[in-house]
């Protein structure tokens, strides 16, 4: 990418974005010379980072795969982050052309890239939408053309609850559930550590409000739902679908990642 964007509005190249940062350590080329000082700047601090970005997109990558096994053919994928290998509409429509997916994000360069990519493909959509607000993502006319509440869906979380204080998360998923419908599943991946690493990462980052959530408040975020167990909530890396999962270490940054359904 150049370090111009013309044509999108609402993008400042010249502070890290947290999507950029992030593509940077996924080994991807969207990003800017503010982003990639900031990501070096945190490897410095936690060279592992880099490592748990592909954990999670690994994680990210199963776990659709798994859904559209069991029948799931929406996906709604919530602070999406930028284009990479196996996004989820590859992944979900490899398993059924039919399945339809839409990306939200409130990057105005991610849904820009988001939608030159999706040109074209059918079932697809990228939609400008802030988390923090989920009431008016799902209402959102752009997503419910393609995407019909009343049926099973999965809506995707992946790594951007950490970006809200716990209480704040848990309203974030609540409001989602509430509105997904009985058999639809929430997919949830979010970092937590020990105290002292990832205090010294939210000191440092300046893409954005990092949050450190312990476990057992992760397991709050799936309130209302039937956690998937085995493997329930473990580090995104050994996240395996029937297949029980070690324990996270005490030290060190994570992934935490797990599924929850809606039943009935």
């Amino acid at each position: 990418m150049t370090d111009e964007h013309p044509g999108v509005p609402g993008i400042d190249t010249s502070r890290p974005s947290i999507a950029r940062v992030y593509d940077y350590w996924l080994g991807g080329t969207d990003n800017f010379p503010a982003d990639r000082a900031e990501a070096e700047r945190m490897l410095t601090l936690y060279p592992e980072l880099p490592e748990l970005a592909r954990d999670n997109r690994q994680f990210l990558a199963r776990a659709v795969a798994w859904l559209a096994g069991q029948g799931i053919r929406q996906f709604i994928d919530i602070g999406s982050g930028l284009p990479t290998a196996q996004n989820t509409h590859q992944i979900a429509q490899k398993a059924d052309p039919g399945c339809r997916v839409v990306y939200v994000d409130r990057d105005p360069m991610v849904v820009s890239h988001a939608a030159a990519l999706l040109a074209g493909e059918a079932g697809t959509a990228a939609l400008v939408g802030d988390l923090a607000s989920p009431d008016a993502i799902l209402a959102d006319p752009g997503l419910t053309r393609l995407v019909r509440l009343a049926e099973p869906v999965a809506v995707i979380l992946a790594a951007v609850l950490h970006f809200f204080p716990p209480p704040a998360a848990c309203g974030i998923t609540a409001a989602i559930t509430r509105v997904i419908s009985p058999g639809s599943y929430l997919v949830i991946s979010c970092g937590s550590g020990d105290e002292d690493t990832v205090e010294r990462l939210a000191r440092e980052y300046a893409a954005g409000t990092l949050h450190n959530p312990t476990a057992l408040q992760i397991r709050e975020f799936f309130t209302g739902l039937d956690l998937l167990d085995p493997p329930g909530l473990t580090d995104a890396r050994d996240w395996t679908p029937g297949s029980p999962a070690p324990a996270p270490l005490p030290y060190g940054g994570h992934i935490l990642a797990g599924l929850g359904r809606k039943l009935p």
